[in-house]
């Protein structure tokens, strides 16, 4: 009787548990290669800290890790001192006040770092998972990361981005063989609800997906009705839970009189649409491209969930530049089907030993590769970590914000009403807190248009910018240099310029005590 021919000692070793643990991957490989693409040679780690919203973040955590308790008024300004004030992000807030307790920035921005390269690392493996060629998986998931850069910031909308591309894929692998894994969305949306307030994106997939598939089983499939109950039960169950954060249900009412807001989508800049004259928004183009390629065939294949997806999404990303990452992540795995069907019937048509053949044959025997995670990853964080040859931030970006100016007069900026541009004053939080008060900051949810309004008027010299001034008594402006109001107050004898270091300007009105 013949022998049956021993599997090799390496491909029963990566069978095991232990040997999984101990053989790096593939997929490990593709996941350095992004940091490493990404921050050593790219955009950097103090790239991540270019929105100041982090700062007010770490001091509502502290807050919160302080008191024990998550806070319902405002912590920060002197416009609207005690306000309501929803901390929606408040389990963030505490994980990056413990993270800069323990480390400072570096933390932060690393912790950040490792997020961005598990998310287009587990849409990888999701391309392939869905059969996509490698090299088609790979090239598509690096485009993906160059378009979705746009929105790369040390904040807690990368945690909905985390959730998003796992939530895809468990839905994914669910609709081709139903699996008890898809109800762990529901404790997921728990976490996701008071970690960020993109946690409607989830109920907006599960809620195409219950449609599209009603849908399809009314035009196409019958015997699939128990499918459309299956996933209109976990939408609405991911809906109830949702009120599982402190504040109930004015969590609910809060963000959709936020996100319904003209004058937010007017005057917030990642609500506005896209401006593609960026080399980054090239990448966004392909996708969009693709996508609208895509859906005749989905037609054809009578694929509704799909074509919902990318249309709602698309007009999403279209519409406000913050949703680009939303439909990217959505739309990849869909356009890489596509994309890989076009491929099969390229090579189909090649000779037998042909290039593109072979190309196709690698990726065959080489995407197995890409299954597992090892430890090594752990070891690459602690190397990370602990290398003295990393350049980590020790503050906010110089080229954003006024460093310099915001440190050489630090006392006097605390103990004074400063007039400062809403980032800026996310900075000054973060430098200042508690004694630092501000007019405005990123929190643009709580100020609202009245308080916006009377910003713009006086940042652009409007002619009630002076009774504005002294309605709000400001010792103090910090602001660029191009400014209109700057360039007003260098006029006005009861204002002298402190310091003007090209950038950043810091001036007093005059008879106020430094």
């Amino acid at each position: 009787m013949p022998s049956v021919p021993r599997e090799p000692g390496f491909a029963r070793l990566v069978k095991t548990s232990w040997g999984r643990l101990a053989v790096p991957s593939l997929g490990d490989f593709f996941f350095a290669a992004v940091i490493l693409w990404l921050f050593f040679s790219g955009m950097g780690w103090d790239e991540l800290l270019s929105d100041a919203d982090t700062g007010w973040h770490i001091r509502t955590g502290q807050y919160i890790i302080a008191r024990h308790s998550v806070p319902t008024t405002d912590l920060f300004s002197f416009s609207k001192p005690h306000d309501a004030w929803f901390a929606w992000e408040w389990l963030t807030d505490v994980l990056y006040a413990a993270l800069f307790d323990w480390t400072g920035l570096k933390g932060i921005v690393l912790l950040s770092g490792l997020i961005i390269s598990a998310i287009f690392s587990i849409l990888l493996r999701h391309l392939l998972w869905r059969g996509v060629n490698l090299f088609i998986a790979i090239g598509l998931s690096l485009i993906c990361t160059s378009a979705a850069a746009v929105h790369f910031h040390a904040r807690p909308h990368l945690f909905t981005l985390l959730f998003l591309v796992t939530t895809l894929w468990m839905v994914d692998k669910d609709r081709r063989s139903h699996t008890r894994a898809v109800w762990l969305l529901i404790p997921l949306m728990v976490l996701w609800t008071n970690v960020h307030g993109g946690f409607l994106v989830m109920i907006a997939v599960l809620g195409l997906l219950t449609a599209g598939t009603a849908v399809e089983v009314w035009l196409f499939e019958r015997w699939r009705i128990k499918d459309v109950w299956r996933y209109g039960g976990l939408t609405l169950a991911c809906a109830l839970v949702t009120v599982i954060n402190p504040y109930g249900l004015g969590l609910h009412r809060h963000l959709l009189e936020y996100l319904r807001s003209d004058w937010i989508r007017n005057m917030v800049m990642e609500f506005h649409s896209p401006d593609f004259h960026s080399e980054s928004m090239l990448y966004v183009e392909i996708l969009l491209f693709l996508g609208i390629l895509s859906l005749p065939a989905l037609v054809r294949r009578r694929k509704v969930v799909e074509v919902l997806w990318v249309g709602y999404f698309a007009h999403q990303a279209l519409a406000s530049a913050r949703h680009i990452p939303l439909f990217v992540l959505i739309a990849a795995p869909i356009i890489g089907v596509e994309l890989n069907t076009w491929w099969n019937m390229w090579v189909s048509r090649q000779p037998r030993k042909s290039t593109v053949t072979t190309f196709d044959q690698i990726s065959v025997e080489m995407s197995p590769g890409f299954r597992w995670t090892s430890g090594w990853l752990l070891v690459l964080v602690l190397v990370l970590f602990l290398s003295g040859s990393v350049t980590w931030p020790q503050d906010f970006p110089e080229r954003w914000f006024p460093v310099k100016v915001a440190a050489s007069h630090a006392a006097e900026i605390r103990a004074s009403r400063v007039l400062a541009p809403d980032q800026w004053g996310d900075y000054l939080i973060f430098k200042g807190y508690p004694e630092q008060k501000v007019f405005i900051d990123g929190r643009s949810d709580f100020y609202g248009p009245d308080l916006g309004k009377e910003y713009l008027d006086m940042v652009q010299g409007r002619y009630d910018w002076r009774a504005l001034m002294n309605k709000y008594h400001f010792d103090l402006v910090l602001a660029p240099v191009d400014w209109p109001l700057v360039s007003l107050l260098k006029n006005q004898a009861d204002w002298g310029v402190v310091e003007d270091d090209g950038k950043a300007v810091l001036m007093r009105k005059l008879g106020s005590t430094p």
